[in-house]
């Protein structure tokens, strides 16, 4: 552990810490908190490290929100933004174009095949949604479909904290307290693995999700306009993780009904489940391509954690339907960055660490070290549904052990096992950097156990009761 700076630095923490409570509100934070439990004072950032003032560092367990792919500083990315600080910091992207827009729509569509081949711009995850939720419905009226104005999202789906993002949510902390401003979706089962039954596999239980939007596909497909799903694993609901056979029933009946099919890997995506895309898992063994979405959001990861960048990718019969002499047939959105030069610059780093860099197999080899290294709790009755997809874990502490603010309580013992770590609820995840390696996998493993220890110690000096 890094030795602590003089009093002066922790000063300087305390400093930073005041001002921050009096001035920045803070995101999802009851802000009455903070002053119990303040905001860490972070002072610099270096792989998964981050340092306080003081000199104490935290191992960002969680990517900082799941962003910084390649840790923070990263040099590849550092150089690329420097160099295009001294080409061109910034151009509105209506009437104008530049190179690393062009350059990154024209991957990105590469690494579907050419079949999400334009890219739509924005800013954040939820902006992306949105945008996907209003292509989806004027592409319908386009066609002369314009009833097509209804949404099915899945239960425990979250999609955004905008109006429109939230209509398609079903988190009840971040949706119910707007909900009387909302739109009304069509909540259908979710696939989560958890739920099965005695003898039942994940893929059985993704048969009966995907029997329940058959059924209602069947009887409204004429008002719906698409379904919106996170691939592979709902994140905010607690890392929730389903079989792929669901992504190719939920495309076969979007096909059927002819309603869209719109993936959220705003989390999921640049390879935090062990393909570039959480979708690309769908393909069963010898196919080409994966039966891919009609619209597919992007953002987070995509520039490795230093600019807010989103995409929304979309097939080419989408696109067309908006081609047209008349403005208000054409696609209606745009913010003032669309399209940042430095932002996508920076995702063309992240692009070129993928393609020229043995990521996966690196990641990998870390992930089979730190799930080795969590085996511990395969016995441990404080815990259970433990799961793990690509550089995704979580395990959930049993909710009659949890006792009151256990994520908050974990967090805060998590900083003195130096992590940074944020549970969900009662679930704790790991969603940790891809420069981890296999020994700091067992650090890891080693002090997410002993932090464990220190919120729930075992009564019996094996097992708590």
């Amino acid at each position: 552990m890094t030795a602590h700076a003089p009093a002066e630095a922790d000063t300087r923490n305390v400093q930073w810490q005041q001002r921050s409570i009096a001035h920045v509100w803070h995101p999802c934070t009851q802000m009455q908190r903070l002053r119990e439990v303040p905001p860490l004072a972070i002072a610099r950032g270096r792989g998964p490290w981050l340092e306080d003032h003081a000199g104490r560092r935290y191992f960002d367990a969680i990517s900082s929100w799941w962003v910084n792919l390649f840790g923070h500083a990263d040099a590849r990315i550092n150089a690329a933004l420097k160099a295009q600080l001294d080409e061109l910091e910034h151009v509105m992207l209506a009437g104008c174009t530049h190179m690393p827009a062009v350059q990154l729509a024209e991957r990105l569509a590469g690494r579907t095949g050419g079949v999400l081949d334009h890219a739509f711009f924005a800013s954040d995850g939820a902006s992306a949604v949105e945008i996907a939720l209003k292509m989806s419905f004027h592409s319908w009226r386009n066609q002369g479909r314009g009833a097509k104005q209804e949404f099915v999202c899945l239960r425990g789906g979250y999609h955004g904290e905008t109006i429109g993002a939230l209509a398609v949510t079903d988190v009840q902390l971040f949706r119910d307290a707007y909900d009387p401003l909302l739109m009304r979706a069509h909540l259908v089962m979710s696939p989560d693995a958890r739920q099965a039954a005695p003898g039942e596999t994940g893929a059985d239980v993704a048969r009966r999700a995907a029997a329940e939007l058959a059924a209602l596909l069947e009887a409204r497909h004429e008002h719906i306009a698409a379904l919106i799903l996170e691939p592979l694993v709902q994140c905010a609901a607690g890392m929730l993780t389903y079989d792929p056979l669901y992504l190719r029933e939920a495309r076969a009946l979007c096909d059927r009904y002819q309603v869209h099919l719109i993936a959220d890997e705003i989390a999921v995506g640049c390879g935090r489940t062990g393909s570039f895309f959480a979708f690309e898992q769908a393909a069963l063994p010898g196919e080409v391509q994966p039966p891919w979405p009609d619209l597919l959001c992007l953002s987070k990861g995509i520039t490795g954690g230093y600019l807010p960048l989103s995409l929304v990718l979309v097939r080419d019969e989408i696109y067309r339907s908006f081609l047209d002499d008349q403005t208000a047939r054409a696609f209606l959105h745009s913010h003032s960055y669309t399209g940042n030069p430095l932002a996508c610059r920076a995702a063309l780093a992240v692009l070129d660490r993928f393609d020229e860099e043995p990521v996966f197999e690196r990641n990998r080899a870390a992930a089979a070290a730190l799930s080795e290294a969590l085996r511990p709790l395969d016995d441990d009755p404080r815990v259970q549904a433990q799961r793990q997809l690509g550089m995704i874990w979580a395990f959930d502490v049993r909710e009659s052990l949890a006792g009151p603010r256990f994520a908050e309580r974990f967090h805060l013992a998590g900083r003195e096992h130096e992590l940074l770590v944020r549970p969900i609820g009662h679930t704790v995840y790991l969603m940790p950097p891809y420069v981890l390696d296999e020994v700091q996998a067992g650090w890891l493993a080693e002090r997410t156990l002993a932090t464990l220890e220190a919120v729930l110690p075992r009564k019996d000096g094996r097992h708590a009761a």
